[in-house]
């Protein structure tokens, strides 16, 4: 149970969502680590609520395996519990199957499911978005839980070990980098909200920067954004090369360094960057919202080609 009035709201709407790590848990299970996808699940369904303007209030959680491993359970578990403390949300339960035959020795899935809620007069729409506005992009800590189907096909493709070293990083297993959980922007994007002036935000996930942003966009505009305001990550440089993966279809499939993007007023630009590096975000000033003919809000990347270079 969870007491909303004692959570301090007066006129509340309630925001829920439901998601899960996706084919992330594959590299989990080579790597035989567990402490970081609960981190992942609870990042994937908090982020898509802040982005409603709403804070997160309590995460539930469904584990499903075939023979429980207790000791991989108690870190995915563990993971979770982290995952709602970084989000500010409450662990208020969840369910634990074993279905023996379902899934194959040492595999498991996740799917996590978090309630929020917002004041009916700050639900965050992007229907105030208008020409001229800034649009901001906070840094990932790298794929978060997106593409990976496509990156563990670089990954085979290539001959690279999980275990090893990787090809772009001598000090860390490959394995290891892949497996950084996703970033959680929700007391950064609180902040950012209550300064004033954020007219939307989007979750970068499937779908990258080209699919997600046109989701807080009214009809009639778009976003213009400088591809060479920001360095792609050398993880994403190194998928791209050794995948032969066209930047395009880069910008498409994962976030390429940029896990949320926000559009302000640019008058309040300068307060909203304020808030979000001081909950420790790096932001990059990636363009500006423009009128655009197209009936579907749509994203240009200007200077990819350029800037992306394998």
């Amino acid at each position: 149970m969870f007491d909303l009035k004692a959570a301090g709201f007066e006129d509340p709407v309630l925001v829920a969502g439901t998601d899960g790590v996706g084919t992330k848990l594959m590299i989990a299970t080579q790597m035989a680590r567990h402490d970081t996808v609960g981190i992942d699940l609870v990042a994937m369904c908090a982020n898509d609520l802040v982005v409603q303007g709403a804070e997160p209030l309590f995460f539930l959680d469904y584990f499903a395996t075939g023979k429980l491993d207790v000791a991989a359970g108690r870190d995915i578990v563990s993971g979770i519990a982290e995952g709602c403390r970084r989000a500010g949300c409450a662990l208020i339960g969840g369910e634990t199957a074993e279905m023996p035959g379902m899934y194959k020795p040492g595999d498991y899935d996740l799917a996590g499911f978090c309630v929020g809620a917002v004041e009916r007069d700050a639900i965050l729409t992007g229907d105030g978005a208008e020409p001229g506005d800034v649009v901001f992009g906070l840094a990932s800590d790298g794929i978060h839980s997106n593409g990976f189907s496509l990156a563990r096909k670089v990954v085979e493709v290539s001959g690279a070990d999980l275990h090893d070293a990787a090809p772009f990083d001598n000090d860390r297993r490959l394995g290891d980098i892949l497996l950084d959980p996703t970033r959680i922007y929700v007391k950064s994007c609180l902040a950012a909200i209550k300064a004033g002036g954020v007219k939307g935000l989007a979750h970068i996930t499937g779908g990258g920067l080209l699919e997600n942003i046109p989701r807080v966009l009214p009809s009639g505009l778009g976003v213009t954004i400088d591809a060479g305001q920001w360095a792609m990550p050398e993880l994403f440089r190194w998928l791209a090369r050794a995948g032969g993966v066209a930047p395009t279809e880069m910008a498409r499939t994962f976030n390429c360094g940029i896990g949320m993007a926000v559009i302000v007023a640019s008058e309040s630009a300068d307060s909203v960057r304020a808030a979000l590096e001081d909950e420790g975000e790096t932001v990059f000033r990636l363009g500006a919202v423009v009128e655009s003919a197209e009936e579907t809000p749509e994203v240009v990347i200007e200077g990819l080609e350029d800037s992306w270079q394998n």
